[in-house]
Parts: structure tokens; sequence; C-alpha cells
């Protein structure tokens, strides 16, 4: 096929965006001799894109009612039956709807991205189905992921499954819904500020943000490569463990991954704490709307795993404020780079590309009144930063995100595992219809103050529920060195097998 060619006029004007000043008869010139190079386009528009083939049978699905979508946590409910056999036979599965499941439309909680419909499955989506579990569908995502809390997305707000009119969490606000109200077992999760372990502590579940590159990002929808994560999010740390051992490995086509190191987590899950050394995180507990009791709930914690036998201490890392601060300018100038102006993809990277997500999502830029205000105050300053600063500042802190980084893991030398809240609060309630947008944003981004870091730190994190504040879930989050899932799985496995957190202690 031939592509449509520029005019001159086109050249022109290409040439003003970009500071060049073109006479008539030299963009004329220059179109003559780009003949050549465009001919090659021809060529790469007449091959069939190369896209993984997609081996289990689906519909497109069908969105539910009202009546049946108590929490609003469904965006689409489709069945997909693995394999017959394998180790999440008679598990069922939702995937966050940034996670392609070719064929079924996929929106990413965004009202600019629908319509979409992918054409071939995620890596974990595969190897999901390949290990025996079923697909029910997938779960409301915040706009483009980016709200903390659940009031963002297109399809409207997610009720908290323990207490409707209260926030579930973001930004897998449907994912964290449907596995804490009991809907479906385990669900696919993404976490580039904590939104796998936000809403997993406002629900009182399980999740698990793995080390950067230890699960392939393949088909999933990118926010930022470098902070991109995705994970396990379940009821218990069993089925946890047993999710990730499903997902994790390279899979050839994700520049995230480099060497990621897989272990039989499930293995881990009877091994205790006897001996291990657990560093209560002091600069966790200093955000400024750390509520009492979550302090309580999470010290108690602290000390549940004493008496178990583990050596508990005390451990400053001043740089863990400092890491809150420089995710700033990685996510919010990276996500204007990467998934708005480069089109969900970005470039310069080698992997799989989505192209029909490419095309579908460039029509932001006609509906950009659309976009959640969340998303809009991240784009206005990534923006800014990038026209007036060069980029400079998301360079300078990738820089120091090696220092922060450093920080922890000569803590980890000394512990096995840091201690701290998931979030300084519990659930707050949503926002209601016609809210300002101080509130919508603030009620987004009011509970990052310790997950942030370990998606710019890339260290393996997970949020188990550990108490209550009027009966609402604290979450306790637990954080180790890189690749050592294992020993988180095995920290979490003992706590949840000793505490009941919704009231007591276990026989």
């Amino acid at each position: 096929m031939t592509i449509k060619r520029p005019s001159v006029e086109q050249l022109m004007s290409i040439g003003t965006e970009l500071g060049m000043t073109l006479t008539y008869a030299e963009a004329e010139e220059y179109l003559g001799l780009m003949a050549g190079n465009l001919a090659a386009y021809d060529v790469v528009d007449a091959e069939p894109d190369f896209t993984p083939p997609v081996t289990y049978p689906r519909t497109t699905g069908y969105t539910p009612a009202p009546a049946d979508n108590p929490f609003g946590a469904w965006a689409r409910k489709v069945t997909v039956e693995g394999a017959a056999e394998g180790k999440l036979k008679g598990k069922s599965v939702v995937l966050k709807d940034n996670v392609a499941l070719a064929g079924v439309p996929m929106t990413n909680g965004a009202s600019t991205l629908e319509g979409f419909i992918p054409v071939a499955d995620a890596t974990i989506v595969t190897r999901m189905l390949d290990a025996g579990a079923t697909i029910e569908g997938k779960s409301v995502s915040e706009y483009f992921c980016l709200s903390g809390g659940s009031h963002t997305s297109k399809p409207g707000m997610v009720h908290n499954p323990r207490r409707a009119g209260y926030s579930a969490g973001g930004s897998s606000s449907g994912s964290a819904a449907l596995v804490g109200g009991g809907l479906v077992d385990m669900a696919i999760g993404g976490d580039q500020g904590g939104s796998i372990r936000m809403p997993a502590s406002f629900c009182g579940i399980a999740g698990m943000k793995p080390t950067h590159g230890l699960v392939p990002y393949t088909g999933v929808m990118p926010i930022e490569a470098t902070i991109d994560h995705t994970g396990p999010i379940t009821n218990t740390v069993a089925d946890n463990a047993l999710l990730l051992e499903v997902l994790a490995g390279a899979d050839g086509l994700d520049p995230r991954q480099y060497a990621p190191k897989v272990d039989d987590y499930t293995k881990a899950l009877d091994r205790g704490v006897k001996g291990m050394k657990i560093g209560v995180l002091k600069e966790g507990f200093t955000a400024a709307n750390l509520m009492p009791g979550v302090a309580d709930s999470v010290k108690e914690a602290a000390e549940t795993f004493r008496s178990l036998g583990a050596i508990v201490e005390e451990v400053s890392i001043p740089d863990h404020l400092l890491a809150a601060a420089i995710w700033a300018p990685i996510a919010l100038e990276g996500l204007q780079w990467q998934m708005m102006q480069g089109n969900g993809m970005g470039m310069n990277w080698k992997g799989a590309y989505d192209v029909g997500l490419m095309d579908h999502h460039a029509g932001w830029r006609q509906k950009a009144d659309d976009l959640s205000e969340s998303l809009k105050i991240s784009m206005l300053l990534g923006q800014y930063g990038i026209d007036h600063f060069n980029g400079r500042y998301y360079a300078k802190a990738q820089n120091i995100a090696r220092k922060v980084k450093a920080s922890y893991d000569a803590a980890f030398e000394s512990y096995d595992i840091l201690l701290m809240p998931t979030l300084p609060i519990t659930a707050s309630k949503l926002p209601e219809p016609g809210a300002s947008i101080t509130e919508v944003v603030t009620r987004a981004f009011e509970m990052i103050a310790n997950t942030a870091q370990f998606d710019v730190t890339g260290h393996p994190s997970m949020s188990i529920p550990c108490g209550q504040v009027d009966g609402l879930p604290v979450g306790l989050m637990l954080t180790g060195a890189d690749y050592t899932e294992s020993t988180i799985y095995a920290a979490a496995a003992a706590f949840e097998a000793t505490v009941d957190w919704t009231g007591g202690s276990k026989s």
C-alpha cells in the first residue's frame, strides 16, 4: 500500500513547529529527497503486524447492569476458560481494565479509549490461562490509572465492599472491590504510585507489587516504563503467592525485565519469621495525615512479629522522604511523555508494541476536556516540567533515585523486611457528585505517602490487613530487597495465620 505523502505546506508547518524557517522551494526540495524513505514506509504499511496468537476462545462479553454490579467494580463480564489443568485450575480471575484481553473492549477507565479492542492477550493473561485459570472479565480502573481513590473512572465510582459510599482505593479499584467482596478469587492490579497496595489496604486484602520487571508488563497499557508494575491482588497470602508463581519470569518482550530472579513462592508460606530481622521504618510514620489508629494497628503488628520470634527494631532511612519527592517529576513528566504524548507506548525501546492502542489513544487530543481532573493536573504539571525545564528534573530525579535505592539497599543488609503503614489513612468517603476540582484531586492523591517510593526504587512491597479503625481496614506494608518476594510472603503468611485482623488473635 502507499501511505499518504505530506504536502509542501505540511512540511513547512512541521518545520515551523520545529523552529525552522523553510521557504516553499526548500520544503519542495526536501520533499523530493524524502521519496526513498517514504517508500520504506509503504513497505512497512503493506506488512501484517506481528502479534502473538490468541489460543483460548472467548466472546466480546457485556457490560453488566447496575443490579448485577453491586460495587460498580465490573467494567466487562466475559468468561474465558483456561487449560484443563494447572496451578490455577478452579480459580477465578479478573483483569484490571488496562490489561489486554484479545477481542474484549479495553478502556482503562477512560472515555477517550472507548471502542478500543486489543488483538492480542497480555503475556500474563496467556500465563494464567495456560495455568488453568478462568478469567471472569475486566474490572474498573481509575481514569488512565491516575488516582489512588475510586472516583475518577468513566464508568463511575467504585464502592468499598466493606462500606458503601467509601473509597475502594485506586487505581486498581475494581480489582480490589471484586476480590474483597468475594466475587472472584484473584485479580490483576497495576502499581505506579501504589495502585495495587492502596486498594488492597482500603479493602482489607492482600496486594503485592513485585520487584520491578519480575512480572512482564507486555500487553498492559504503560504509564511510565521505569515505574510500571503489575501483580496479584487476592484475599489470602497463599493465593497471592500462587498467582505470582504463574505470573513471574521473563517473556523476552518487556524492556523492564533484566534477568528477573523467579522463586517457588508458595514454598515460603510455612517458613515462619523466627530469627527474621524486621525494621520498623521511623519515616513511615511521619505523614501529616497519619491517623493515630492506623499507627497503633501497625505498631501492634510489629509486636506480633516479635512474639513470633522475629527481631524487631526501629530503623531510620531519611531518604524515604526524599524518595516520595522524586516520584513526582518521574511520574508526571514520564507519564506525559510516554502515555500521553507517546500515544500510550512511547518509543526508543525494543519489545511488543500495541499499534492499535497507539492509533486509538492518540484521539485523546480531540477530547482532552473529557479527561479526569486527576489526569489533567498530572499532565499540566508534567508538560510544564518538559517545556520549561527541558526535562532536567525528570533526569535529575532518576539520578537521585539511584542514591535513594542504595539507602534502602544498605538497610536491607541488616534487615530482611521494612515494616510501615501501607497508607496513613483508612478509606475515605467518596466525593459527592459535582464535587470541586480540589476535592476530586485531593481524594485522588491523599494516601500515597509511603507507597510511591518503592515504585521508584523497584523493591517488592506488599500490603496485608492488620486491623481496623472504626470498622475500616488498616494496611500493613512489608517491603524487601529486590527479588525477596518469598521472604515477604513468609512474614505475611505467619502474620495472617496468627492474627484475625477483624478483631483478635487466632487460636
